[in-house]
């Protein structure tokens, strides 16, 4: 690993997402001077917090695995995990429901998750499961050091024994041929190759090691920290500060000012000029390159597709849902291709509805409901889609008629407060239904990110 030579005493964090606070507390640890600087005026990045009339929305990712990285750089400084978080296990981690009426529960216990698979689609189908979960038990375990919790400097840094094994086991053939190799029904190759979705590909196109997602999120388990999302970061600042991380929030940086091949200060948009011996970026590739360093060769990436994200506060409550809940439409492989091939909206697409506050009742006033309703759309740079327009509200009510006929029986006259967020505009547009009665110093990471027409054979959920 390439080493940052000379000083290094005082760091300078840009970002206090997830990975700017992890890298600060890792730094910290070591003894190093770390200032944050982070534009808004609250850490988390994209795992930020939306407050509206009494209802708390986490506007980032909403499902929580591997809290083992959560615990490292709090480690670091010798800080323990349930001292700073709450953490609950999701059982089921999501429920999915069909196009056929059916559902399936995914439930991190393999012995209860193979009788589950057994009820609905045949025990064939659940030995297929046990033998997918050794493998991608095995993925998890030959990509985890060797390529996941490790930098690289160049491709060479690739070939390990590990590579060997990995290609021995068919992880690099594609996602999709690969799942159908231990699965049959339609329903489980699904649930077990949507987590392509995470890093923008379609299982078609993923290589089968992005298998180790659907390992994380099915097998290796989901949780939920109490207060929501945003309570990780929360944290995470909590600790840094309390071991000298100074975070200087409402600080926006500009420019990383250079000298002699390395950082040695960052300029913020106030003009003030913040000394460093090293700088760490956080933001994401494109903006760090594009904005931060301008002088440093960039190559035009291709970017994953985006969503839109409802924030809805309900009057209604659902008893059959479960915490997270994945509705898959009818089109499988043609749905990925209109909106990663042909920049289109789905003309029946799959939607993941999150209902926080059916485990956190704080998040929502009483006897109240905070639902996520995620749709995956093109990206800006595929799609042609005028999203400043009135596409945000009539998208928003057609993914609501949506639901309603999926089961949510009078979600739109449930809804009090909604926030829509599209791909250019963020959470900026506001409407209501009715009034309430590890650290990588010398590199740019990515922050760590985060699913309408009916479907008629399904059940009604009201309460």
């Amino acid at each position: 690993m390439r080493m940052v030579s000379g000083p290094t005493d005082r760091v300078v964090v840009v970002g206090a997402g997830l990975g700017g606070l992890a890298a600060a507390l890792h730094l910290a640890g070591s003894g190093r001077q770390v200032t944050i600087l982070e534009r808004e005026p609250v850490p988390g990045g994209r795992a930020g917090r939306l407050a509206v009339d009494g209802y708390e929305f986490d506007t980032g990712p909403t499902v929580l695995t591997m809290p083992d990285l959560i615990a490292e750089p709090l480690a670091a400084v010798g800080e323990e995990l349930t001292d700073w978080l709450d953490l609950a296990p999701v059982d089921p981690a999501y429920r999915a429901y069909y196009p056929d009426g059916s559902t399936l529960d995914v439930i991190t216990d393999t012995a209860r998750m193979a009788a589950e698979i057994s009820r609905v689609c045949g025990p064939r189908e659940a030995d297929g499961y046990l033998r997918f979960v050794e493998f991608a038990r095995n993925l998890w375990q030959l990509e985890r050091t060797d390529f996941i919790d490790r930098n690289f400097d160049s491709p060479r840094d690739l070939l390990t024994a590990n590579l060997l094994r990995l290609l021995a086991t068919g992880a690099f053939r594609r996602l999709q041929t690969k799942i159908d190799q231990f699965f049959t029904d339609p329903r489980t190759r699904r649930i077990f190759s949507f987590q392509a979705m995470y890093a923008g590909l379609a299982p078609h196109d993923a290589l089968a090691i992005y298998a180790v997602i659907a390992y994380l999120d099915s097998v290796a388990g989901v949780y939920y920290p109490r207060g929501g999302m945003h309570a990780v970061p929360r944290a995470l600042a909590g600790a840094a500060e309390k071991h000298g991380v100074q975070i200087r929030y409402g600080t926006t940086v500009t420019r990383v000012e250079t000298s002699a091949g390395r950082a040695s200060a960052v300029i913020t948009a106030d003009g003030e000029r913040v000394p460093a011996d090293v700088v760490v970026l956080n933001p994401d590739l494109p903006v760090a390159y594009r904005d931060l360093l301008p002088a440093a060769r960039y190559r035009r990436l291709r970017h994953s597709p985006s969503c839109v994200v409802l924030h809805v506060g309900s009057r209604q409550a659902y008893s059959k849902i479960a915490h997270h809940n994945i509705h898959f439409g009818r089109p499988w492989r043609g749905t990925f291709d209109e909106i990663i091939k042909r920049g289109e909206l789905m003309s029946d697409p799959s939607l993941l509805v999150t209902n926080p506050s059916r485990a956190d009742p704080s998040v929502a006033p009483a006897d109240r409901q905070t639902y996520y309703v995620l749709a995956p759309v093109p990206n800006l740079d595929r799609g042609r889609l005028d999203w400043r327009g009135d596409l945000p509200g009539r998208y928003a009510d057609e993914l609501m008629r949506t639901l309603e006929a999926r089961g949510y029986r009078d979600f739109r006259a449930g809804v009090e407060v909604s926030r829509v967020v599209t791909p250019p505009t963020g959470p900026t547009r506001a409407w209501r239904r009715a009034p309430r009665s590890p650290p990588r110093t010398a590199s740019s990471r990515p922050a760590p990110s985060a699913r309408t027409t009916c479907t008629p054979r399904c059940p009604t959920w009201s309460s």
